[in-house]
């Protein structure tokens, strides 16, 4: 692929950044020039490579690819490996100006009342509709403790919002994981940095035991393609990562990595509208081979892929080099990924968790559902005879919150028939939940439960 694989490719990704400082300097701008030609995903006219400086240059190529000093690339290389000095946003390039992409809970923008979606067009007074993410990176950086204004159009009202924060250290998980009720592994991934692999790899031995799994890439911005290979081999039967096609458009497909350690079946991938360019790789190749399904809505639709071209000054130009697509040619760029799986925006790790509870427990009968119940429910249940409560249990029942943690009970005999299911502590107002019972209780004529029973429940 015209000698791509010697440079560091990867797709474009996050970013808010690192305390930096770009200094100028003359530009090797006849290199520049011949990567362009060379290299490019389309063909550039002669009067966009005759402007006389790189950003003159890159202004009229697509919005990724972007020319940068050595300290701005310490800033972009920093994004992706979430070590940040600033505001807690992730962001990507918008006709409106810079769109946040995410927002890092605990940090300046989110306790600021900043969201995904909200679309930055100016810092400190100085627009940023028509440019680049790297612009708003040099405006938003800064000293830890000094403070920036934003003013963005919000997400919700679509109106404009000033809002002052002080930017700060803020250190990010890049991997996520806990054990949700009912033995679900939950992993949710932040970035293809170039630890990533192992990262997930480690959280799936801590998750030892899950009898299923979510792998969360909603707001996932990208990162290294070599990590999107490798996180490709995480899944059962996925054998191929995704295929490229360069200026030449002769397509290339490319192996996934095989890894020691991978989900078992079933996995679900959580998707929305954030998830942009390496997360859209492994989504649409996972579906396609049928190694995980698709939970969300269709993702960002960047099927672009750029690579790092050092030059002689030690400066960066990051250049669209490919187009990626599914190992069978779907494409993905401008179009996005579509789940399997359509869900309401908020509702994809209830509407996975619950599925996969339901799976899990196949065999056992569903009872109609019990809506608006109070925080402080008990739940009764009557059994049509008489029954052996000598052995009942609180394992027994399972009450879960879907997307969340098992709710601990209490389980008591109210006579020969009936008995409670009381929380230990009040419901989640708002909450979806679970009850499962197990057919683990006989009648006082040694009869036992045929099968198990679970119905849904949400909260007032």
């Amino acid at each position: 692929m015209h000698n791509l694989k010697k440079y560091f490719s990867f797709l474009l990704v996050l970013l808010l950044l690192s305390n930096v400082t770009a200094v100028s300097a003359a530009e090797p701008i006849n290199e520049i020039r011949d990567l362009i030609k060379e290299y490019y995903i389309e063909d550039v006219p002669a009067s966009v490579l005759a402007k006389p400086t790189a950003k003159e240059i890159t202004k009229h190529l697509d919005p990724y690819s972007v020319y940068m000093t050595a300290e701005e690339f310490a800033q972009f290389s920093n994004g992706i490996e979430q070590q940040l000095v600033g505001v807690g946003i992730v962001l990507d390039e918008d006709e409106k100006g810079i769109k946040i992409m995410s927002v890092i809970k605990g940090g300046p923008a989110d306790r600021g009342g900043m969201k995904a979606g909200d679309i930055i067009v100016s810092v400190n007074g100085v627009s940023l509709i028509g440019q680049p993410v790297q612009k708003a990176v040099s405006l938003i950086s800064g000293k830890a403790n000094t403070s920036v204004t934003l003013h963005y159009i919000s997400v919700d009202t679509n109106e404009t919002v000033t809002k002052k924060l002080t930017r700060e250290l803020i250190k990010l998980p890049n991997v996520e994981y806990q054990m949700l009720g009912g033995e679900i592994g939950y992993i949710r991934l932040n970035s293809f940095s170039k630890d990533a692999t192992k990262e997930i790899t480690n959280a799936i031995g801590k998750l030892n035991g899950a009898k299923g799994w979510i792998f969360d890439l909603r707001n996932n911005g990208g990162g290294y393609v070599s990590t999107a290979q490798e996180v490709a081999g995480l899944f059962p039967n996925v054998n191929k990562a995704f295929q490229i096609r360069d200026k030449t458009k002769q397509p290339e497909i490319y192996a996934a990595i095989p890894q020691k350690v991978k989900f078992t079946s079933p996995t679900h991938i959580l998707i929305n509208e954030y998830s942009a360019s390496a997360s859209e790789m492994i989504a649409v190749s996972v579906k396609e081979q049928k190694g995980a399904t698709l939970y969300g809505q269709t993702s960002f639709g960047k099927g672009s892929m750029q690579s790092l071209f050092p030059l002689s000054d030690n400066s960066m130009l990051k250049l669209t080099t490919a187009r990626f697509y599914s190992p069978k040619g779907v494409p993905v760029h401008e179009t996005g990924v579509t789940p399997n799986i359509d869900t309401a925006v908020g509702e994809e790790i209830i509407t996975s968790h619950r599925d996969q509870l339901i799976a899990k427990h196949a065999t056992y009968q569903k009872l109609p559902a019990l809506n608006g119940v109070p925080v402080t429910k008990t739940f009764n249940v009557e059994m049509n005879m008489e029954m052996d409560w000598s052995k009942l249990s609180p394992q027994d029942v399972q009450l879960i919150q879907l997307g969340g943690n098992e709710v601990p009970v209490e389980v008591k005999a109210e006579d020969h028939s009936k008995m409670t299911i009381k929380p230990k502590a009040n419901l989640q107002s708002k909450g979806k939940y679970m009850l499962i019972i197990h057919p683990k209780w006989t009648s006082k004529n040694a009869n036992r439960m045929q099968k198990g029973i679970y119905l849904e429940v949400t909260v007032q």
